[in-house]
């Protein structure tokens, strides 16, 4: 065997000694992590609004209820005392809140004179 090819075959060994296997390490198993679904947060607290009127508000209908909508409630309209008169103020649709009903904006008699109390969310 020639010096040359000798030196080469002692190369290639040496590549391949140096070189080794290269075995990749598996990875670890996934883990899978089921969430529990929160229940949706509570509603925040309804909004303080003082309207006291010195007159009890028109009887008559705003508006004529829509037809049922999934998933969410018809806020009925309302009259708001701007001060001098009442002012009709048209119905939305709320998204509906488990856990929740909502009780819709409405006037009471109080000695002092007329209240309004807005649409809130209530627990239960």
């Amino acid at each position: 065997m020639s010096l040359r090819f000798a030196s080469l075959l002692a190369l290639a060994g040496v590549t391949v000694a140096m070189a080794g296997c290269v075995v990749e390490q598996p990875h670890p198993p996934r883990r899978v992590v089921y969430v529990e679904q929160q229940p949706a947060p509570p509603p925040p607290p309804p909004q303080v609004v003082e309207v006291v009127a010195p007159q009890p508000p028109p009887v008559t209908v705003i508006e004529e209820l829509p037809p049922p909508r999934p998933g969410y409630i018809w806020a009925r309209g309302h009259w708001h005392w701007d001060g001098g008169r009442y002012v009709a103020v048209h119905g939305h649709w709320e998204p509906v809140r488990p856990g929740y009903h909502y009780v819709h904006p409405h006037w009471e008699q109080h000695p002092d004179g007329w209240h309004f109390h807005v649409g809130v969310w209530v627990q239960g």
